[in-house]
């Protein structure tokens, strides 16, 4: 069971990352911002609006495999490291820059989900 968690989690931030840059890239190359008809034509012109949508349906998928077996409380957590890979994903990508306080956040937030993975091998061991 535990190798099924991991393989889903890693599989859904793959996906929610996948998507999320996916989504950036579509909006740089659909610029300029503009509510008209030549601006969704714009972006349903490109790839990336396409590759946003794969992302989004792999992990929605994935998702509602994992509800099916994980605890709701952890898994929910889990599913909000993506802001980390996103993070990551970035620098490489959009070449943006990893400041201290993101670093912090994004250490918060692996604390976050360490903390709440221990608390609930705690409760299935009492049971």
């Amino acid at each position: 069971m535990k190798k099924f968690y991991i393989i889903g989690f890693l599989l859904l931030l793959f996906f929610d990352t996948f998507g999320q840059t996916s989504f950036k890239l579509t909006a740089l190359s659909a610029e300029p911002l503009e509510l008209s008809i030549h601006w969704i034509i714009r972006i349903f012109s490109h790839y990336w609006v396409y590759l946003v949508m794969l992302g989004y349906s792999g992990a929605f998928i994935t998702w509602m495999i994992l509800l099916k077996k994980a605890p709701v409380g952890p898994a929910f957590a889990v599913s909000h490291l993506q802001v980390v890979t996103v993070m990551f994903v970035s620098v490489f990508v959009f070449n943006e820059q990893i400041t201290l306080t993101r670093l912090l956040g994004a250490l918060l937030i692996i604390i976050g989900i360490i903390f709440l993975a221990l608390a609930e091998e705690r409760i299935h061991k009492k049971r």
